[in-house]
């Protein structure tokens, strides 16, 4: 179990305050599920043995619910680590993991699977993302976001308010001392698309641009005429973490909920995807060209 310790020990020493619970359970996770499998143990036995489902040990190793102490010890046990000191290790990092993170306070208007979804997309060390029809997320303005969520979302102003503000927090990850690398491809048709009003929308197209140019960020334009749906409907963000016990994640987000995919098959599928809108898409050094011709056109439209 030499190096098993190890490993465990540079997860302990990167303790710190600001340290995220749904990484490390997603840390912890994924060293369980490399435990059991050298151990050549099933899932299903493995949840036999803390008196659960399969379901239950795929949600463990996901890192997408907490850990109970006993749970652990009787794991540990399982997949035969006998070590103390490498007991007491995992048992401290499942405490950790088992912490409130600081994006559960907004619990009320994020339901559980997006809020783990937001903890992981602000430690992650690369995200790139494509969402047909509006522009993403994390480039939007605040009276951009603030119409979308209007027409999204059935609710007061306050709670449309709330939903903004924390998008902007969120937003400040592309920004920050370290910040991850982030690539965007956007369809023209969502630059053309006047949300908001002619002013709203501008305010956008210039945000868009000014982020476009800093070094961490990449922006790509899909011409309308390639059809982005018609190689992906679904939005989706692809997350990459500097850990590497951890692979990499795809996040999906429907009208219905999220879903988080984590298996070879689904990521060779959509780093497949994602090529092909890259290829599709315009030259990143040529984004700040479409963004002004987008402007231009519609200029010259009104």
């Amino acid at each position: 179990m030499r190096n098993d310790r190890t490993a465990a020990a540079v997860i302990m020493d990167g303790a710190g305050q600001d340290e995220d619970p749904a990484l490390l359970r997603r840390v912890l996770g994924a060293r369980l599920r490399r435990l059991r499998e050298t151990a050549g143990i099933s899932g299903e036995a493995a949840g036999r043995t803390i008196r659960a489902s399969h379901s239950k040990i795929s949600r463990l190793e996901a890192g997408r619910v907490g850990f109970r102490a006993r749970d652990i010890d009787d794991l540990l046990t399982l997949y035969g680590v006998i070590d103390p000191a490498v007991r007491a290790e995992y048992a401290q990092l499942a405490s950790r993991a088992n912490a409130i993170g600081r994006w559960e306070n907004d619990a009320d208007l994020i339901p559980l699977r997006q809020d783990t979804y937001v903890a992981l997309e602000d430690a992650a060390a690369i995200i790139r993302c494509y969402a047909p029809g509006l522009v993403p997320e994390l480039v939007r303005t605040p009276s951009y976001a603030h119409t979308v969520s209007a027409i999204a979302h059935r609710e007061p102003a306050a709670d449309i308010q709330r939903r903004v503000e924390l998008l902007m927090r969120r937003q400040h990850l592309l920004t920050r001392p370290g910040a991850p690398k982030v690539w965007f491809v956007i369809e023209e048709a969502a630059l053309r698309r006047p949300i908001g009003g002619n002013e709203v929308w501008q305010t956008q197209l210039d945000h868009l641009a000014d982020l476009a140019v800093r070094p961490n960020i990449t922006v790509q334009v899909l011409p309308d005429y390639v059809g982005g749906p018609a190689i992906s409907s679904v939005p989706f963000t692809v997350l990459r973490f500097a850990a590497p016990e951890l692979s990499d994640l795809v996040h999906l987000h429907h009208a219905t909920g999220t879903q988080f995919l984590d298996k070879r098959a689904d990521l060779d599928r959509y780093n497949s995807i994602w090529s092909r809108l890259c290829v599709c898409a315009t030259p990143p050094e040529q984004t700040l060209e479409v963004i002004d011709t987008i402007r231009s056109s519609h200029t010259l439209d009104a």
